[in-house]
C-alpha cells in the first residue's frame, strides 16, 4: 500500500477539517485555512455537500426504493455516511464504497460496519476503471437490481472532461435500469472568489480539483431521467425548512430508464 504523505496538503482531508473531522494533519489545516481566508464559504459548501447527500439518499431510500448503493470516490468518513443514512430508514441496504486513497483505506474499518440484515464493502480501486468497480461491486451488489451511483465531489479531480462523461457513462452502462446517479460538484461561473481560491489550492502540488460549468455537470445526467427539481445549486435540492441562499456547487439525481 502507498505510504501516506503527510507533507503535501490532501483534499480528503481537507475536506474532513472543513467538515469538522480529525482526520487531518497539520499542512491540511494550513491549506484548508488558506483557502477559507480567500473564500469562506468553502466551509459552507462542504457541509451543504454533505447535507445534499444526506437528503438524496433518503429520497432513494423512501421514495424510490432503491436498496444498493455504489459511492465511488467516497473519501474519509465522517457523519452520516451513506451507509449510515441507508440503513438508518432500510437495515436491508447494502452499500459498497470505492476508493483508492491510502488514508481512506487506512480508515476503511470505519467504513466497514453495518446492520445484520445488510451489508457495507470497501473496494480499492481507482476511479478510472469503471469495469472492475463494477466486478467488484457484484461481490456485494446484486447487479439485476437497481442501484444508486453517488459519484459526491469526485469528478472535479478527473481533469478532462469528456474523460469524466466517459466514466459515468461506462459506470452507469453496469447498471439495469431503475437505477440512479447522484453527482454533486464544484461549479465555475458562480463566485470569483471561490475560483480564485480553487486556482491557488490547485498550484499547491496537491491533486487538483477543477470546477466546472453548471452546464458540464448537467451533461453527466444526459439520457436520464431527471428528478425534480433537476441540477440546482445544492442546498436548493429539496430542502427541509427555509430555503437556504444558492452556492457554488451543483448537482442532482436522475433515474436510469
Amino acid at each position: 500500500m502507498t505510504e501516506i504523505d503527510t507533507s503535501v496538503p490532501h483534499s480528503a482531508r481537507i475536506w474532513n477539517y472543513w467538515l469538522g473531522g480529525k482526520d487531518n494533519y497539520p499542512v491540511d489545516e494550513l491549506a484548508g485555512d488558506a483557502y477559507t481566508a480567500v473564500f469562506p464559504g468553502i466551509v459552507t459548501i462542504a457541509r451543504s455537500s454533505r447535507a445534499f447527500l444526506g437528503r438524496s439518499i433518503r429520497y432513494l431510500v423512501q421514495e424510490a426504493g432503491v436498496r444498493q448503493f455504489l459511492d465511488v470516490g467516497t473519501g474519509l468518513p465522517t457523519v452520516d455516511n451513506t451507509h449510515e443514512v441507508a440503513q438508518r430508514l432500510a437495515p436491508e441496504s447494502r452499500i459498497v464504497y470505492v476508493d483508492n486513497d491510502p488514508l481512506v483505506l487506512a480508515h476503511a474499518r470505519a467504513l466497514l460496519t453495518s446492520t445484520p440484515q445488510g451489508a457495507t464493502a470497501y473496494e480499492d480501486i481507482s476511479l478510472f476503471e469503471p469495469e472492475q468497480i463494477l466486478r467488484a461491486a457484484a461481490k456485494t451488489l446484486d447487479p439485476t437490481r437497481p442501484t444508486a451511483l453517488i459519484l459526491s465531489g469526485i469528478l472535479g479531480h478527473v481533469a478532462d472532461y469528456d474523460a469524466a462523461r466517459d466514466i459515468v457513462r461506462r459506470l452507469l452502462a453496469g447498471l439495469p435500469s431503475g437505477s440512479y446517479l447522484s453527482v454533486n460538484d464544484g461549479s465555475r461561473g458562480t463566485d470569483p472568489d471561490y475560483e480564485q481560491a480553487q486556482d491557488a489550492y490547485n498550484e499547491t502540488g496537491a491533486v487538483p480539483y477543477f470546477l466546472r460549468p453548471v452546464d458540464q455537470i448537467a451533461a453527466f445526467f444526459e439520457g436520464l431521467d431527471l428528478v425534480d427539481p433537476g441540477v440546482v445549486s445544492v442546498p436548493l435540492w429539496r430542502p427541509e425548512g427555509t430555503a437556504p441562499d444558492p452556492i457554488g456547487q451543483h448537482g442532482g439525481l436522475a433515474r436510469k430508464p
